[in-house]
């Protein structure tokens, strides 16, 4: 049991470092540095992606909706069962809602929301038992590093 644990921590630390990478290319597009990852239950991704509404001119830009609608594509479906999707930060309300729509099997994120965080900080989505899909989640991995692009990105735009 405690090899599955620590493979799983390793896992989760390898794709949450993809997802920073993510991060750090929306940064440098201008975008808020949130990135996303989802993976098969092979380990295989099956899509990556950082913030992008500024770029598209997509209110619903973020990465995990963009993430999201890649696997679809790429599964040909709109289910993506058996998926772990790896992001930045606590999914919001509208992300998180997706999540649930898409029935992510497994949620794993970084820095908490406290303002707008829809799992854990402000709501409970998907794990309320309101909702015919329960995610199971992991949160906190590679916190500091998720908040600390954040608070860096932040703290550069007001000057």
């Amino acid at each position: 049991m405690e090899d599955i644990q620590k493979e799983t921590a390793e896992t989760d630390l390898y794709f949450m470092r993809l997802a920073l990478q993510e991060a750090r290319k929306a940064g440098e597009l201008g975008e808020v540095p949130v990135g996303a990852v989802i993976i098969d239950e092979t380990g295989t991704v099956l899509a990556s992606a950082g913030n992008r509404s500024i770029v598209d001119r997509d209110p619903a830009g973020h990465a995990e909706i963009v993430a999201l609608r890649a696997a679809g594509q790429k599964l040909d479906n709109y289910r993506l069962l058996n998926t772990t999707l790896y992001v930045t930060i606590e999914p919001c309300v509208m992300c998180a809602g997706a999540i649930v729509h898409a029935r992510i099997g497994r949620l794993v994120f970084g820095a908490l929301d406290h303002k707008a965080g829809a799992v854990v900080s402000r709501y409970r989505i998907g794990r309320d038992g309101k909702l015919n899909h329960q995610l199971e989640f992991e949160g906190g991995v590679l916190a500091e590093e998720c908040a600390e692009l954040l608070t860096s990105f932040f703290r550069k735009k007001r000057g």
